[in-house]
C-alpha cells in the first residue's frame, strides 16, 4: 500500500532521515519503533505531506504521492495523528466529529441562504454517524462535553473517532499511547484491532510501549540513526542484537547478555528446558528477555 524508497529528509547537515527505505503492506498494523531520535515522527511528517523530502520517493497503492499536501492526502484517504492531540477545545466531542468531513453544504454562502433544508438534512446524517462512532469507540457519554475537558486517553480516541468520519485508507498514529492510562490505552488498542479487523483499516503506529506493540503490530520496523535497521515480528525484534545494541548501546546489551545466560544455566540446574525462565520465553518479572524497554 505504501512504498518509501531512498527517502532523505535533511535539517542543514543534520540528516534525520537517512535513505529509509520500507514498505506497509494493506490491512497490516505496522509498528515503528526505535530510539529517541531515530527519525520516526519526521519519517512520518515526509509520507503525511507535512515535510517535504530531501530527496526520494513514496506511493500509495502505486501512486507517486511524494511530497503532496497533507489536505490532498486526506482525500485520498491518507491521515496521520500526532503525539499531542488536536482538539478543538471549546467545541463538544460530538462537533469535532461532525465538522471533519470536507465540502458540507453550510460551508457555502449561497446554501446557507437557499439551500437550509438541504444543510439541515446533512447535520442529521453527520450527527447520526458521530453517535455510531462515539458509540464504537465507547466514549457516547462525553458526546457533550468540551472537548479541551476530555482526558489525554479520551482525546486520542476522539482523534481515532475523526478517521472515521471519513473512512481512511491508512492511518499514522504517532505515540497514542503518551499521556494515556493503562486502561484507555486497552481500549485504544482495541479500537485499532476492530477497525483493521472490521473496516480494513490499515496503521502505522509509533509506540515506545513495546506490550502495546507486541499487542497490536505485525510486523515491527525498527530505525535508527535515520534508517531502517531491522524488520519482523515483535519477538524476533526484542531479540534482535543490533536493535538491543541501538537501545542499550554496547555496554547494556553485554550486560543484558549476561544476565540471560545466567538464567538459562538458572534454569538447567532446577530441570527446565534450555533457555527457560520462570515461563516460556521470559525472565521472572514476566517480561520477554532482552526486553529493549
Amino acid at each position: 500500500m505504501i512504498q518509501v524508497q531512498d527517502l532523505h529528509r535533511h535539517f542543514g547537515g543534520f540528516r534525520a532521515v537517512n535513505g529509509a527505505s520500507l514498505t506497509i503492506e494493506k490491512g497490516s498494523i505496522t509498528g515503528l519503533i526505535g530510539p529517541n531520535g531515530a527519525g520516526k515522527s519526521t519519517l512520518f511528517n515526509v509520507i503525511a505531506g507535512v515535510l517535504k523530502p530531501t530527496s526520494g520517493r513514496v506511493t500509495m497503492d502505486g501512486e507517486d504521492i511524494t511530497g503532496l499536501p497533507p489536505h490532498e492526502l486526506f482525500h485520498k484517504g491518507l491521515l496521520r495523528t500526532f503525539q499531542l492531540a488536536h482538539e478543538f477545545s471549546s467545541m463538544t466531542v460530538r462537533e469535532n466529529l461532525m465538522m471533519v468531513p470536507a465540502g458540507q453544504a453550510g460551508e457555502t454562502l449561497i446554501n446557507t441562504w437557499f439551500r437550509r433544508g438541504r444543510i439541515r438534512e446533512e447535520e442529521r446524517a453527520l450527527r447520526k454517524k458521530a453517535d455510531e462512532v462515539l458509540e464504537f469507540l465507547t466514549i457516547s457519554h462525553v458526546a457533550d462535553e468540551k472537548a479541551g475537558n476530555l482526558s489525554g486517553g479520551q482525546k486520542k480516541l476522539l482523534e481515532l473517532g475523526r478517521t472515521m468520519m471519513v473512512d481512511a485508507k491508512i492511518v499514522f498514529l504517532d505515540e497514542v499511547g503518551a499521556g494515556v492510562n493503562r486502561t484507555l490505552l486497552g481500549t485504544i488498542g482495541d479500537a485499532i484491532v476492530r477497525l483493521n479487523k472490521e473496516r480494513g483499516y490499515t496503521f502505522c503506529v509509533i509506540e515506545h510501549d513495546m506490550d502495546f506493540i507486541g499487542r497490536l503490530c505485525d510486523p515491527v520496523i525498527v530505525m535508527a540513526a535515520g534508517n531502517v535497521l531491522a524488520q519482523g515480528s515483535a519477538d524476533s525484534i526484542m531479540k534482535n542484537e543490533a536493535v538491543i545494541e541501538a537501545y542499550l548501546g554496547t555496554g547494556l546489551k553485554n550486560k543484558v547478555a549476561a544476565e540471560i545466560a545466567e538464567e538459562t544455566a538458572f534454569g538447567e540446574s532446577h530441570g527446565a528446558q534450555p533457555g527457560m525462565g520462570a515461563e516460556a520465553g521470559h525472565g521472572g518479572d514476566g517480561k520477554p528477555a532482552g526486553d529493549i524497554r
